[in-house]
């Protein structure tokens, strides 16, 4: 990529490997659990993150503050670096925010891109800049590209427990319990940066074929079977017949999957399982 550094926070739910081999900057989001203080992907390991979820403990998240912001900038602008930072969400996250504060303050080539996405949702828009700066494409370039990328994307996933939605205040302890015990699963669409729930089905077993069924509707049928994808967190079981599910509806070319990290689990508890797409 030459001149121009990536950054991207923590939110994109990208791996190890992804981030090397772009060499791109992520800054975390604080992860709080009974008042002490995390960073995101850096403290501690996914599966230790699941299993404090089914633990039934009820983490909160923090945007990556200004002065992270102020600090990477300054760094990269003073190696004469273009910087180029994809947000997750702007409405998600005051992250956004904060990073234009730090622009502001900054004196250098600073560019600011909304995702408005979550998860591998803003993760993949990460890569793909990543992909085409190493391609040599300019930034103007990328942003067009990504604008496209943006109203072809179709994020739908399910939430298995209420209990998390609940502590975080987007539900009634009333509503979870009745929820809880009529086995109820939220079907979500993640739309303009912000989660909107479209339907519920009760019980584990209907939720694949309710987000096959979302997805249709959302895409009008018109799918790109180059590639979808497959989010989920320590659920392999569910992953793996939604793997078997995609193939037998759309079968794709390609069939990727990712994590779902602590910044959204901490939201909405563990056991979730998406489908990312996109029209043609």
């Amino acid at each position: 990529m030459g001149k121009i550094k990536l950054i991207c926070d923590s939110m994109a739910d990208l791996t190890k490997d992804q981030i090397e081999k772009y060499d791109i900057e992520v800054l975390p989001l604080t992860v709080i659990l009974d008042d002490k203080e995390y960073k995101d992907g850096i403290d501690f390991e996914l599966d230790e993150f699941y299993q404090l979820l089914k633990d039934k403990k009820y983490p909160k998240t923090s945007q990556v503050t200004y002065g992270q912001f102020k600090t990477a900038f300054d760094k990269y602008v003073a190696d004469g670096r273009t910087i180029f930072y994809i947000a997750s969400s702007a409405n998600a996250t005051g992250s956004y925010q904060s990073a234009v504060m730090a622009k502001n303050d900054t004196e250098g080539d600073i560019h600011l891109y909304d995702a408005s996405n979550l998860t591998f949702g803003a993760g993949m828009f990460v890569l793909k800049a990543a992909q085409l700066l190493e391609e040599g494409k300019t930034l103007d370039e990328v942003i067009k590209e990504l604008n496209i990328i943006k109203e072809k994307y179709c994020l739908v996933f399910s939430i298995d427990s209420l209990n998390h939605l609940q502590k975080g205040g987007r539900i009634s302890s009333t509503k979870a319990m009745v929820g809880n015990l009529l086995n109820v699963k939220p079907i979500c669409e993640v739309k303009d940066g912000l989660v909107t729930q479209l339907g519920q089905v009760r019980g584990k077993k209907n939720v694949i074929n309710k987000l096959i069924e979302v997805t249709d509707e959302l895409t009008g049928g018109n799918i790109d079977t180059s590639i979808m994808y497959i989010g989920y967190m320590d659920n392999e079981k569910e992953k793996d017949k939604m793997v078997e599910a995609l193939k037998e509806k759309y079968n794709p070319d390609k069939i990727g999957t990712f994590k779902i990290g602590s910044c959204i689990g901490s939201h909405s508890g563990p056991g979730v399982l998406g489908i990312l797409s996109f029209k043609k």
